[in-house]
């Protein structure tokens, strides 16, 4: 079990597709297809070219890869100074250890492995036997390297490039230096070789491009590129003499290298750095990489020889801020964002995952111009709200904005946009030129928007044509500005909380003020769980309050958080209120006991969160990371025993979710022995064990299924019901069975020789008893354990248990009366009462004309109804008393301060 919360466990991150680390593109013969490999984190994700989809994601490393490599056979990654290499991304075939600094350049060079570390130490490898083959010190102040590339048909031979410019040819058979090319005065970028033997493109940190022979060293050509250095060259190999180059400011130029000329340029391909370029050999395809959290497909058909834009991969480029379950299914997330888009992913599969594109002040003009830095292009989205209905008739999203009034919609049907701008006329004078949308809902029906602003104005548009239907407050709703604000399950009212810690109900109708609630602190942030009519709010003293709108009282105060807090949520069922902080805490408090019950810490602070419709999982973001986390909720799968938390708590902290299972998972799944579920087990907070019998005074049911003890009395109805139509047919050889010995048990015959055979045929009959385990016992008078052996019986069982207590078949009156002084027994310690009562019931049915005739027999029945009696009576009393209690706070208006 993983330390630090006993609810959520990390399962997966959404949204996460590439990093800085270069991408790799490797050819596998067997599928015919190219594979695409990036990094995420710890881990990388293999695509495949065909249809441009994610086939695996690989087991994670201990922390983040900082380099990668890859050959026909492995995948090579960095994990600080330990090199891996992977089959099929799941199994280490071999582990390099050696390095005394990180490594940074890997290159596959035939059976062995070059590494070069930060130490500027180059170390070769034999990939097989994972020992080391050669090591090479280099000076830092004189040739520090910055990249290395084999040139082809050049045996046993590896190219240096330096941060001073110079470059080194060795051999590495040898161990000797070649020949030292003097360099450009500028650092050595990267390094490529050409289609053309003994050239070599070499990208500088000054954004020249140089194509080099090496073998006389000759400078070709050369290319300048006015977008600063060189991050990635690419050749095409299908027939077109053409290189592509990536620069740091997200855009990749195209030469002829024929002509020796500019031949295209795409502008703005990422809204970050090309940090990986590839083209595939013989197809006229290329794929890019891009720090932006992107990566895309490129097809060279346009009529001037550039390329455009085939297919792509990516999430968020910058980090998203706010985050909502979208539907009642809860696999839907949406979120929004620094970058001002929207978008929205699935739980269950990044097919279904889906942009909405960028906010704009002019969409159609955006997106006629294609430009990703967008002069149009709206402020980071702070907050929305969605809702369900009428999601296919028109926009069913309305989004806030940092700094400004205008509030936009999008449509999650139509996957944009929408061509609404809601803002009232008063925002265009001076007076309200600075005023800032804070905060919005959009109510259950899916027809009205209302906004919040600092100014202390609430507006209630219509989204389906955005025409303004209503102010809230004459002239403001709040002197101050308005924080946030929510509305109810049947657009009755809204209601709204202020800067001046007030809280204010609504007529949706009208837009009159019903009533008004003074708080002790300025208003944060709002949540209304709207099935329960439970409002939970953050105030300013870093606390979180609980109000019934309905009552409008105050119910629960939730303290623990050291810093502001930043979001809350409900769970499902409204018993759980999940809160975050500044204090990178995530707290879980029980609201009918008022206390904390879970508590975590995350390494990064979480700006917003959600949970799951159904309760499955908890969706979480956080500052300067790209991605969207859920966290696993452990009482959908097995019983939870919380406790409150006692206030010197030591928080622990938990590793956010990765892309694919976690380390510890992998671990819990590796150790399957009986002394690691033993530790598990002493590791984890003993769960309070409920006694057999709590109390004597108390019924305690056997919980028994109801099939062992309901369709007792209906045993020959059932056997009548599924009586098969035809009989069963002998076959034709009868297989070989053990001799058994004949009575009620089911036991196999001892063996022939285990017999004395001076043992007599003759027997002495004393009683015509032919008892069971179950008989034995009752004649002896053990009431608990006959009981127990009963229980363990299935319906038919219990039937032939009971129906051989009858004198006729091998019982005795003796064995009868002690069957019903194990009931009387049963009934008095009140245990296992529904399991005795089916019991009863079938002695009764079928020994009933016996027990007539009986007389000591029915003179115990008399006794025994009396019991019966009394114990249904005890039950029926408190049950009554119970149903009274439960209507009482049902309906009653109670407080609780």
């Amino acid at each position: 079990m993983l330390e630090g919360s006993k609810i959520f466990t990390p399962y997966r991150a959404l949204g996460l597709i590439s990093t800085k680390i270069p991408l790799k593109v490797r050819y596998i013969k067997r599928r015919k297809e190219n594979l695409i490999v990036t990094v995420v984190g710890n881990s990388f994700h293999t695509y495949g070219a065909s249809k441009f989809r994610l086939l695996s994601v690989s087991n994670p490393h201990e922390d983040n890869i900082i380099a990668l490599s890859c050959d026909t056979f492995h995948i090579y990654t960095v994990c600080n100074n330990t090199i891996y290499a992977w089959k099929r991304g799941t199994d280490v075939r071999h582990k390099y250890v050696g390095h005394k600094a990180n490594v940074h350049l890997l290159l596959p060079f035939g059976p062995h492995l070059i590494a070069v570390d930060r130490k500027n130490m180059l170390c070769v490898w034999d990939i097989r036997t994972e020992s080391l083959y050669m090591e090479m010190e280099f000076q830092t102040k004189s040739f520090e390297i910055s990249a290395l590339v084999h040139p082809a048909t050049y045996l046993n031979k590896i190219l240096l490039g330096s941060k001073q410019g110079k470059m080194q040819l060795w051999n590495l058979n040898t161990c000797k230096l070649l020949y030292t090319f003097n360099g450009w005065e500028s650092s050595v970028c990267i390094m490529q070789q050409a289609p053309a033997p003994d050239v070599i493109a070499v990208g500088l940190g000054s954004g020249r491009i140089v194509l080099h022979n090496i073998k006389y060293d000759e400078t070709v050509v050369e290319f300048k590129q006015d977008w600063g250095k060189v991050t990635g060259i690419g050749f095409r190999t299908d027939g077109f003499p053409v290189m592509v180059t990536g620069s740091e400011v997200g855009h990749i130029a195209i030469w002829d290298l024929q002509e020796r000329r500019l031949l295209s340029q795409l502008r703005d391909a990422h809204s970050g750095p090309v940090c990986g370029l590839e083209c595939f050999t013989n197809e006229p395809l290329m794929v890019t990489s891009s720090s932006d959290n992107s990566l895309k497909m490129w097809i060279f058909d346009m009529p001037d020889g550039g390329a455009r834009l085939l297919k792509r991969q990516d999430g968020h480029s910058k980090s998203p801020l706010h985050v909502r379950f979208h539907g009642s299914l809860g696999n839907t997330l949406l979120t929004a964002g620094e970058d001002s888009s929207m978008r929205l992913f699935s739980t269950a599969t990044d097919v279904l995952n889906q942009s909405f594109g960028h906010a704009s002040y002019n969409r159609k003009a955006s997106k006629k111009q294609k430009v990703i830095h967008d002069k149009r292009r709206m402020p980071a989205i702070t907050q929305f709200t969605s809702e369900t209905a009428q999601e296919k008739a028109w926009d069913n999203v309305a989004a806030v904005h940092r700094g400004t009034a205008l509030v936009t919609t999008w449509s999650v049907e139509a996957q944009r946009m929408g061509d609404h701008k809601l803002i009232h006329e008063r925002f265009r004078d001076k007076a309200y030129r600075g005023s800032v949308a804070t905060c919005l809902d959009l109510t259950v029906c899916g027809n009205f928007v209302i906004i919040g602003y600092d100014s202390g104005h609430i507006d209630k548009f219509n989204i389906q044509s955005g025409i303004h239907r209503g102010t809230y407050g004459k002239p403001v709703a709040h002197d101050k500005g308005v924080r946030d604000l929510v509305t109810d399950g049947l657009n009755q009212y809204v209601v709204s909380g202020g800067d001046d810690g007030e809280l204010k109900w609504w007529r949706m109708k009208d837009c009159s003020c019903i009533t008004e609630l003074k708080l002790d602190e300025a208003i944060s942030k709002m949540f209304l769980h709207k099935d329960s009519g439970l409002l939970a709010i953050a105030l300013e003293d870093w606390s979180v309050t609980m109000v019934d709108v309905d009552t409008k009282t105050h119910v629960r105060k939730f303290y623990g958080h050291h810093n502001q807090v930043t979001d809350i949520a409900f769970s499902s069922d409204s018993r759980w209120l999940i809160s975050s902080s500044l204090d990178k805490t995530i707290r879980t408090w029980d609201i009918p006991s008022s206390f904390c019950v879970d508590c975590f810490s995350v390494p990064i602070p979480c700006t917003s969160l959600a949970m799951s419709p159904v309760g499955d999982f908890l969706a979480t973001t956080h500052s300067d990371h790209l991605g969207v986390y859920l966290w696993s909720n452990q009482a959908c799968f097995r019983h939870l025993s919380l406790r409150p938390l006692p206030d010197d708590h030591q928080v622990q902290t938990m590793a956010l979710p990765s892309v694919g299972p976690t380390v510890m998972q992998l671990a819990e799944e590796e150790e399957d022995s009986d002394e690691t579920l033993q530790k598990e087990e002493e590791d984890d907070v003993e769960e309070y064990k409920s006694p057999q019998q709590i109390s004597e005074e108390l019924v305690t049911l056997a919980m028994l299924p109801t099939s062992r003890w309901l369709n007792l009395l209906s045993l020959d109805v059932i056997r009548k019901r599924n009586k098969p139509i035809e009989p069963p047919k002998v076959p034709k050889s009868a297989p070989f069975f053990l001799p058994t010995v004949p009575g009620l048990e089911f036991k196999f015959a001892p063996a022939e020789e285990d017999k004395k055979e001076d043992k007599s045929k003759v027997r002495s009959i004393t009683s015509f008893e032919v008892l069971t385990d179950f008989g034995k016992k009752l004649k002896s008078g053990e009431f608990e354990s006959a009981l127990k052996l009963l229980m363990n019986q299935g319906p038919s069982g219990v039937e032939v248990e009971i129906r051989g207590l009858d004198p006729d078949v091998g019982g005795s009156e003796d064995v009868m009366m002690k069957f019903l002084e194990m009931i009387k027994w049963a009934l008095s310690k009140q245990c296992n009462y529904e399991a005795v009562q089916g019991y009863l019931g079938l002695f009764l049915k079928l020994h009933a004309e016996f027990i007539i005739n009986n007389s000591d027999l029915h003179e115990i029945c008399e006794e025994l109804s009396f019991v019966v009696e009394k114990s249904w009576h005890n039950i029926r009393d408190t049950m009554d008393q119970t149903l009274c209690l439960v209507s009482y706070f049902k309906n009653a208006a109670l407080i609780d301060y």
